[in-house]
């Protein structure tokens, strides 16, 4: 429990007091219906325990939200972790907290627009317990603006965090294990508006379509030297990390599961086994490959669509 009497939640950034993340919710004045059955409780695991005994995995934005939760899953199935961000305050919670799960827990402070500050990154993996044999990027930046309001930069930032830092991080992850002749796994956190566009996130969506385009690139060159690179994609999944800005943006809480076709929002943990799978023995032959976790919420489409409303308005500079 928080200093202010409220519950702290798991290491995957669940609520402990069973709010919305699980919970089914069905439409006001309609028949119950029950969407997709909620997820299994926190601490349970879809493999085998000691999958990833001996194996390192590297986290990026691994102090918070998403990317806690996932490098969350690969700890309790046995991984040494290493998480990076560029805020040492989150690295520190999290690491304390993710360290209650048994694993051994190693932090690193970085920017990964910056080479040289990605290459520091990986020694520091390597010395603390050797080279990752699993990449997750998830570090990323966003925020929602109308195109012809978006500055340079504004711009770069997005792109430069989201798709440069990812791009960098790869690189230096395949050039370790292309010298030492070693397998490896890379997974990079997308956007299902990769595919559809993303009115109000115009520098976020052109980022996540090069990191998309990325992973069906890299998995055929790195392919023939047993590295596989894959993407996964996350639904709708609130945490407490979610920055101010986006979670304004989605509406009142009682109402998010009513929009989704599962009737329920998802919750961070189950990207996380996702993640795991991915990187698993058992995804050898997957590569190339995003995976979406958001209940087909990004394939929905109403048989009369509503009326438009401006991306100005929608944000409110009408």
């Amino acid at each position: 429990m928080t200093s202010d009497g409220a519950q702290r939640p798991t290491p995957d950034g669940t609520p402990t007091d069973g709010t919305p993340t699980d919970r089914a919710h069905t439409a006001p004045g309609t028949s119950p219906l029950p969407g997709l059955p909620a997820p299994p409780p926190p601490g349970a695991s879809a493999l085998p325990p000691g999958t990833f005994d001996g194996t390192v995995a590297l986290v990026t934005g691994g102090g918070s939200g998403l990317g806690r939760a996932i490098a969350a899953e690969f700890a309790r199935l046995g991984a040494d972790l290493v998480i990076a961000s560029r805020n040492e305050e989150r690295l520190t919670a999290a690491r304390a907290e993710l360290s209650e799960l048994g694993g051994r827990v190693a932090t690193a402070v970085c920017d990964i627009r910056d080479p040289d500050r990605v290459a520091a990154a990986f020694d520091a993996a390597e010395s603390a317990y050797g080279l990752p044999g699993v990449l997750v990027n998830n570090a990323a930046a966003n925020f929602p603006v109308p195109a012809e309001e978006m500055s340079p930069n504004a711009w770069r930032a997005v792109l430069d965090a989201t798709l440069t830092g990812t791009f960098f991080m790869t690189r230096e992850f395949a050039r370790r294990h292309l010298a030492a002749g070693s397998p490896g796994s890379v997974i990079s956190v997308g956007a299902s508006y990769a595919w559809t566009g993303g009115p109000g996130f115009a520098h976020s969506a052109a980022a996540k379509a090069g990191v998309k385009s990325l992973v069906e690139t890299l998995a055929v060159e790195w392919g023939p030297y047993g590295i596989q690179v894959n993407g996964l994609v996350p639904g709708l999944m609130p945490h407490e990390d979610l920055p101010r800005d986006i979670r304004d943006g989605l509406g009142p809480d009682h109402t998010l599961a009513t929009r989704q076709p599962a009737l329920r929002v998802g919750a961070p943990r189950e990207l996380g086994w996702a993640a795991t799978f991915l990187a698993s023995p058992y995804a050898r032959f997957i590569t190339g490959h995003t995976l979406v976790v958001d209940g087909a919420n990004w394939q929905r489409r109403s048989l009369v669509n509503p009326a438009v409303v401006p991306v100005r308005e929608q944000l409110g500079r009408a």
